[in-house]
């Protein structure tokens, strides 16, 4: 378990300044509802019905991109969410954010603008030096301690994440407490039964490093996504490359062909590949083909097939702990989605220990009707799952610990 402070230990009265993930879909310029506004919402909300001076920071996009924008979408979302107003403020730090802070009252919720609006958020450098930013230095005198409810953004060494805990008491909000404990569990606990883990996505590089990272914690790997065809790729079939106007094969296939090659020769026996690949067939509908009838790559695959899925129930059923990274198939597509929510479904009918990592995965079991509850963490994280996953620190994980340490 991680040895930091968390809102447990928070004194009464505080005015707390609290980082939450709030990063979401931008759709005709306003913010699309996730789940992570509802997480975020449960700090929030305990943190306000305990009298708390509340004040929320947090990101969206970044600068030059589509989706780097205005919060006031986001403030209103939230409230829905918190089930109270959530004010909010176009300044970050600047005098109209100071006044809105000083005049807020026992209960009340505050968001500031966007922090990657500020030149001192995003350049990565150590905590000592975001300590000493300008934005650090000017919001922390008007508080009594920080919250980092920000999981999903640990990962990253920016001054609204590492700067504040050198100067301010901190602590973890409910999300940063659940999801480091749960993404960190395949390295800290020990389980009575085999461990699986569920390998996709379209970041291969990702979870090749995992798997590597995770070569005696895991009994077997389950595999599917790109990573699922640059394994069949490395075992001597003719797919796990690019066809088409697609890119995503052959860059990260010459990035990671020999680490793939090692991990497959070192671990073959608790590698599962697909023995089937789902793709759109000429009349639009889903086809499928195995693996061994493929002499050449026409076409894209979407999924992997009935017979893979069929194949994969088993070894999830008899594990005692499943975690996943990635989806196996184009799931957004209800065509292709056989994959990933054949996978979910085998895990939620099966009493094990379970993280389902990564948005994008996640997403799926809202899709397809499936019951959060059935799952034993459902995260919001990606990059710093990946890292949690490989055991590498997480910075702003770092500080908070050592803020606890110092106290």
């Amino acid at each position: 378990m991680a040895e930091f402070d968390t809102i447990d230990d928070l004194p009464a009265d505080s005015r707390v300044l609290v980082r939450l993930d709030l990063n979401s879909p931008i759709e005709d310029g306003k913010p699309q509802d996730n789940r992570r506004f509802d997480r975020h919402a449960e700090t929030v909300r305990e943190l306000a019905d305990a009298g708390h001076r509340v004040v929320l920071m947090a990101h969206q996009g970044r600068p030059g991109r589509d989706d780097f924008t205005s919060l006031a979408g986001h403030a209103e979302i939230l409230a829905d969410h918190v089930g109270r107003d959530v004010a909010f403020v176009a300044d970050t730090y600047g005098d109209e954010a100071l006044a809105a802070i000083d005049a807020l009252g026992a209960g009340e919720v505050l968001l500031l603008e966007n922090t990657r609006m500020c030149d001192d958020e995003l350049p990565e450098e150590s905590p000592e030096e975001k300590a000493e930013t300008e934005f650090v230095r000017t919001l922390a005198p008007e508080f009594d301690a920080y919250v980092n409810d920000a999981y999903s953004a640990a990962h990253r060494l920016h001054a609204s994440l590492v700067g504040f805990p050198l100067v301010l008491p901190s602590y973890a909000g409910r999300v940063m407490e659940t999801e480091y404990e749960a993404n960190t569990a395949i390295a800290t606990r020990e389980f009575d039964g085999p461990v699986t883990m569920v390998v996709g996505g379209t970041k291969a590089t990702d979870v090749i490093g995992v798997m590597d990272a995770l070569d005696e914690k895991v009994d077997r790997f389950l595999l599917g996504g790109v990573a699922g065809e640059l394994f069949l790729r490395a075992a001597g079939h003719p797919v796990g490359r690019d066809v088409g106007d697609t890119d995503l094969f052959d860059e990260q296939w010459a990035e990671n062909r020999e680490l793939i090659e090692s991990v497959l020769d070192e671990r073959g026996d608790a590698i599962r590949l697909a023995t089937d690949l789902a793709y759109e067939g000429s009349d639009g509908d889903r086809a499928e083909v195995a693996v061994e009838d493929i002499d050449e790559k026409t076409a894209g695959y979407l999924d992997v097939g009935s017979e893979t899925v069929a194949a994969y129930g088993p070894p999830i059923r008899e594990s005692d702990a499943v975690f996943v990274k990635g989806a196996l198939g184009v799931f957004e597509d209800e065509r292709f989605a056989d994959g990933t929510v054949g996978v979910l479904e085998a895990i939620a009918e099966t009493d094990c220990f379970s993280v389902v990592g990564g948005g994008d995965t996640s997403r799926a079991i809202e899709m397809y009707g499936l019951d959060e509850g059935d799952f034993s963490h459902v995260s919001i994280a990606g990059g710093a799952y990946i890292r949690a996953l490989t055991g590498e620190p997480l910075p702003a994980v770092k500080v908070l610990e050592a803020a606890a340490a110092d106290r």
